[in-house]
């Protein structure tokens, strides 16, 4: 099924708003950077959390540990997505083990993938806790997770979908809705 663009709900400048906004909350609520590691799910959320990073690090002096996370072998839905998935490398430069974790992620959605998101993260060590962080919160969860973190609620329909698009994988920073053509 085809979809097409069906408005842009964020531009650009308030996706930098946004970015910035919620590394604001993110240090005020764990006051300040210490044992503080912002992880990027694998493949939006690694940028998000970059930016997240570099904006802390301006009004802290210190930028958070960056790590990025792959969760392709921890999906509940693996068996659906390919018979050969392809898995991309997880990098967190320390041990997670008593550190704060804040997942970062572009959109929440099912909630499946901040599940698979935690499992991921739990195999490599037990952290003092985790958050989550993402651009958009789009509703309809199959599971109990929320984000600690929101830039901004879009409710939608089941049959839209939420495209985040970042400069450093689409060339524009956007944020779109898009529908099933008819």
């Amino acid at each position: 099924m085809a979809l097409k663009e069906k408005a842009e709900i964020v531009d650009a400048d308030g996706l930098r708003r946004i970015v910035t906004r919620i590394a604001h909350e993110i240090v005020e609520r764990n006051k300040g950077v210490e044992d503080l590691v912002l992880v990027g799910i694998r493949r939006r959320g690694v940028p998000l959390a970059s930016r997240m990073a570099e904006k802390i690090k301006e009004f802290e002096d210190t930028a958070p540990i960056l790590g990025s996370l792959d969760i392709t072998l921890y999906r509940d839905d693996l068996s659906t997505v390919s018979h050969q998935p392809v898995v991309g490398s997880s990098e967190i430069p320390v041990d997670i083990a008593n550190k704060v974790i804040v997942l970062v992620d572009d959109v929440l959605y099912t909630g499946r993938t901040v599940r698979a998101a935690m499992d991921a993260l739990i195999h490599l060590g037990r952290p003092r806790s985790i958050q989550l962080a993402v651009v958009i919160d789009r509703g309809h969860r199959e599971l109990p997770i929320r984000a600690d973190f929101v830039g901004k609620n879009v409710p939608t329909s089941s049959k839209e979908v939420i495209g985040v698009k970042l400069v450093e994988i689409d060339g524009v920073d956007s944020v779109v809705i898009k529908e099933p053509e008819e």
